[in-house]
């Protein structure tokens, strides 16, 4: 008797203990605590505080300037007397006025900004959502692939046990020995690829979920549905919702803005206010009214700044103008593979794992009474398996291109079965 069949007993209360004390949470918890915990929200909210930090400095007039001199005065005459001497001052208070439409377009540029790191928040809310649920849904399908490889090696296993007590006689039986040996191997190494992929993808949940990396967590998740759209229907909702092609539009109206800008900064602001002086030198002597300051627009006038905005605003629009077609091109790929994965997963549907685990298990049955040769019982096995995996494969290769179209849509277009 191996020693696998010994500690085998330990392992099974091991496994439980473990299961009992970890955390059992549904996809969808995972990305609501995700939207609340994860700690990269806070950049994108803080983004957006200090775009409208600029809002308000983008509206706020410029603060007067008090200039002042104080001094004293000494007059001679030309014959080096002394004719008067005494103490100046000089207030004068002065208010900057921009030329009309300045300030507006300001606000309006820095407004565009509070836009864009708005949806930069909503996109990042979208992928994360998208990268927790496939996360969660990739733990189940790694804990459906580690269930199943443990069962059909237990399998061989135990067969291997008992053919280890039994005498052999001849070649072929020890040849069957081998082979059950060698399968027995090769399922364990599926079932430790398993729980690797679990405990890989376990850490990177955790995190993203602002929880620590080794929370021991389990996934309780149903079967996915996919629903059909049509293309035409996908590629109008992407014009419309596509994070990507909202932010270049807000991009190529906030160039305009700035373009409108750069032209009405060729006209000067005026500094207008009041002004005295007062000197005590030879006679008492007091100056009082309205000072004007207005720079003459004659050497620059602006015309740097207007050409390159001119240019970023084509960039602007040349960019805009791709993007639609990348998000196009997109959503025709992602819609293309929903489709295909959908077709062959309605295939697999009903019934066909549990014929496939029933197969399974009759043919262990029937392989130690001697009614099925090793070859269709190994094959048998593998079927089995290789089944379990193709279909958590097409689940999951389905739910990514699912998720990507609703980013790019914001058409839901998946959910689990009772919940559609």
């Amino acid at each position: 008797m191996s020693i696998y069949t010994h500690i085998k007993p330990f392992v099974a209360i091991a496994v439980v203990l473990v299961c009992a004390s970890a955390l059992a949470e549904t996809p969808e918890a995972l990305v609501k605590q995700a939207r609340q915990r994860n700690p990269e929200l806070n950049f994108f909210v803080a983004e957006i505080a200090a775009a409208k930090g600029a809002v308000r400095t983008a509206k706020t007039v410029r603060n007067p300037e008090l200039n002042g001199e104080f001094g004293y005065k000494n007059s001679r005459d030309n014959s080096g007397g002394t004719s008067g001497d005494g103490a100046i001052l000089a207030l004068s208070f002065s208010q900057t006025f921009e030329y009309p439409g300045r300030i507006a377009l300001r606000k309006a540029i820095a407004n565009h900004d509070v836009a864009l790191a708005e949806l930069h928040l909503q996109q990042f809310r979208f992928s994360l959502s998208a990268r927790v649920r496939t996360l969660a849904y990739g733990i189940s399908s790694a804990q459906q692939k580690s269930a199943a490889a443990s069962e059909v090696a237990s399998r061989f296993q135990a067969l291997s046990d008992v053919l280890a007590q039994r005498p052999t006689a001849g070649v072929t039986p020890q040849l069957e020995a081998r082979i059950i040996d060698a399968n027995t191997l090769a399922f364990r190494r599926q079932e430790r690829e398993a729980e690797l992929a679990i405990a890989t993808s376990l850490a990177e949940l955790n995190q993203l979920c602002g929880r620590p990396a080794d929370v021991a967590l389990k996934v309780v998740a149903g079967k996915v549905q996919f629903s059909a759209a049509s293309l035409p229907r996908l590629l109008n909702a992407a014009r419309a919702n596509a994070f990507d092609i909202r932010i270049r539009q807000v991009e190529f109206a906030q160039q305009g803005f700035k373009v409108a800008l750069s032209k009405n900064e060729r006209f000067p602001a005026i500094s207008v206010g009041p002004f005295y002086s007062m000197e005590n030198a030879i006679d008492r002597e007091q100056r009082a009214g309205l000072g004007v300051s207005l720079p003459l627009p004659l050497w620059d006038r602006n015309l740097g700044n207007i050409a390159t905005s001119k240019a970023r605003q084509q960039q602007a629009e040349a960019s805009l103008a791709m993007t639609e077609r990348e998000v196009e091109r997109r959503v025709a790929q992602h819609a293309a593979i929903l489709t295909a994965k959908r077709a062959e997963i309605d295939n697999l549907r009903g019934d066909e794992l549990a014929k496939f685990r029933e197969a399974a298990e009759t043919a262990d049955r029937n392989y130690q009474m001697g009614a099925v040769p090793l070859t269709i019982y190994v094959e048998t096995q593998k079927q089995y398996l290789e089944l379990v995996s193709t279909f958590t494969d097409l689940q999951k290769d389905a739910l990514q291109a699912a998720q990507e179209l609703e980013i790019l849509t914001g058409l839901k277009l998946y959910g689990e079965e009772g919940q559609r």
